[in-house]
């Protein structure tokens, strides 16, 4: 027997799964993103799996079951030979364990063993798999090269155990079929190697290259997380990056956003369901697997087993403000690895590289302007439009980040002087004193941007977009790994979320405008959604449930990618560029793929 000598694992040395070397073998990055980095998502392949494993995982029998059977029978095999002569076609007795946890301090492998069938000493894994066996051009039916290293540890940590295991059993569920795998020289080899690459690969600072154009990558439940053809298309170093790039998961998200604006609310858990009540009585209920966010508004109070079940599924609680100002957000552990942090915080020490990727987003964002003002004017104004492509131009040339701002603010004028052209309220006149006492009635004429308070009802619009869409990418940002306050572009404030905001800046004109416009153009609003308060003029309850409402559908709206040529939800891009802006952030593509519309 031919073998590769190990070092044995220090006491410090972490014991590595062997269904993550089977990972590994697999997808070097795949391993990576779920061994270092935690990640994992369900995909209607890996729940299959579980239906699989179901059985397997409901009984937990110590492989000590084994070991007391086979002390037993030795002690009745010598009991009966100082009686009476052994018979000696006795067979020994077998024994099927099953979720068995056992590790090879050799190897520094732990394994979960689906099964063991063993009789005497002689025991045999088997593990099992959702879909079919492999079939050779012969016909013969066969297993994948991840699927024999992981059967082979799984034998290798019997051998270290005590136990003789010459073969092990792949039963494939989709065919009903078990397919036996011989434990040979070559097979522990390869074995031996591919432990050997999975630690080599753990120690990496970022994930191995993806796949090229490989038929695994739109099965596998993280190619939305991984992006292996969108990696590759951004990459100067992939020979193959003008391939057509593939649609890396559904188009829309399936899961759904819960806004709860009415004061008062208590919102509790029962089984896999949230409550919401107001005073007691019972007003809806949602499935908590059917959502990605909790949005709390104002006075509403929340269990704490209903905040221990959403930490646990990952589900952000994003707590505002009655009138909408984005207070900040609780989440469960987020992402545990550090490095993509650690390289985020050592890009914004670099002024020339801050400067660099903060010129990338404000062009797109003063070119998204330039398109919206094209789509949506009465009548476009020539002159805006061709000084907003003249500043988008020059921002190449800007060497500091204060000039950067200064031509950010000129192009936010011109841009925000024209916005009036692109609202269609019809006749709905201002008429504060239609009557008195009766509130007023707020028309939507628009005369520049204001805020803080915000002065009419197209600027309270505008800032309320604002802080969903910042709310939105802020979730994102943290859903990804990166440090959502710490940006490139606007300078970290106590509470502000100052990368959300950088990533914010292309879609700013794409999303929150242009909810703006399609609410005041689609008469989704009216002016009796508006109330004042003090100097300023804000939303009524009914009026934010009107935005949210248009807000979402802007969300859930198809776009075309124009680098990657495949048409996903606005909800879906942000997550994308964010994934694009850590892949950058850690040295996997060379330049941010800002998002511009045509």
């Amino acid at each position: 027997m031919t073998a590769i000598s190990l070092p044995v694992p220090t006491k410090s040395s972490e014991y590595l799964p062997a269904r993550m070397i089977n990972e590994a073998v697999y997808c070097p990055r795949l391993f990576y993103l779920m061994h270092v980095e935690g990640l994992f998502q369900r995909n209607r392949f890996t729940a299959d799996g579980d239906v699989v494993h179901r059985r397997v995982d409901a009984r937990v029998d110590p492989l000590a079951l084994i070991d007391q059977i086979d002390g037993q029978e030795t002690a009745d095999a010598e009991t009966d030979s100082a009686e009476t002569e052994t018979d000696a076609t006795a067979q020994p007795q077998s024994v099927h364990a099953r979720s068995v946890t056992l590790a090879s301090d050799e190897l520094g492998v732990i394994a979960k063993l689906d099964l063991v069938e063993a009789a005497g000493n002689l025991a045999t894994p088997v593990d099992y798999k959702r879909g079919r066996p492999r079939r050779g051009v012969d016909g013969q039916i066969g297993a994948w090269p991840p699927e024999r290293v992981q059967i082979c540890l799984q034998a290798l940590v019997l051998r270290e155990n005590g136990f003789q295991c010459d073969r092990g059993i792949l039963y494939f569920n989709e065919t009903r079929q078990r397919v036996e795998i011989e434990i040979d020289d070559a097979l522990i080899q390869l074995t031996r190697q591919a432990v050997d690459q999975a630690r080599h690969v753990r120690e990496l600072p970022m994930p191995p290259p993806p796949l090229v154009d490989s038929p695994k990558c739109p099965h596998c439940s993280l190619s939305s997380i991984c992006l292996p053809d969108e990696t590759n298309r951004c990459s100067n170093h992939n020979p193959n990056r003008d391939a057509a790039t593939r649609l890396p998961t559904t188009a829309r998200d399936e899961q759904r956003p819960l806004y709860l604006t009415t004061q008062g609310l208590y919102v509790g858990k029962k089984s896999e369901v949230l409550q919401v009540k107001q005073e007691g009585k019972l007003l809806q209920e949602v499935r908590l697997r059917e959502l990605n966010q909790v949005n709390l508004f104002g006075n509403i109070q929340l269990s704490t087993q209903a905040i221990q079940t959403l930490c646990a599924l990952e589900v952000p609680m994003v707590m505002f403000s009655r009138r909408g100002y984005f207070h900040g957000m609780l989440q469960g552990t987020g992402l545990k690895n550090i490095l993509l942090r650690r390289e985020q915080f050592r890009l914004a020490d670099d002024p020339v590289r801050s400067l660099a990727i903060a010129k990338l987003l404000i062009e797109g964002k003063i070119r998204n302007c330039r398109v919206l003002l094209m789509r949506n004017h009465i009548s476009p104004p020539t002159e805006i439009i061709s000084e907003l492509k003249r500043i988008a131009a020059r921002l190449h040339n800007i060497q500091r980040a204060d000039q950067l701002l200064g031509v950010e603010g000129t192009a936010a004028r011109l841009y925000f002087g024209a916005f009036a052209g692109m609202l269609k309220p019809g006749d709905a006149p201002a008429d504060p004193d239609a009557a008195i006492g009766a509130p007023p009635r707020w028309s939507f004429d628009f005369n520049g941007r204001n805020r803080r308070p915000p002065r009419d009802a197209i600027n309270a619009m505008l800032s309320l977009a604002y802080s969903l869409l910042a709310k939105d990418l802020t979730v994102v940002a943290a859903a990804v790994g990166l440090d959502p306050y710490l940006g490139f572009y606007h300078l970290p404030r106590p509470g502000r979320p100052a990368l959300a905001l950088d990533l914010m800046e292309p879609f700013r004109p794409l999303i929150a405008e242009s909810v703006v416009l399609s609410a005041v153009n689609n008469r989704m609003l009216t002016p009796e959604h508006f109330v004042p308060g003090g100097r300023g003029v804000f939303l009524s309850d009914s009026g934010r449930k009107a935005f949210f409402h248009a807000y979402e559908l802007r969300m859930d709206q198809l776009v075309t990618h124009p680098l990657f040529e495949y048409r996903v939800s606005y909800r879906r891009l942000l997550e994308i560029q964010t994934r694009l802006m850590a892949q950058m952030v850690r040295g996997e593509i060379e330049t941010f793929p800002v998002f511009v519309t045509r």
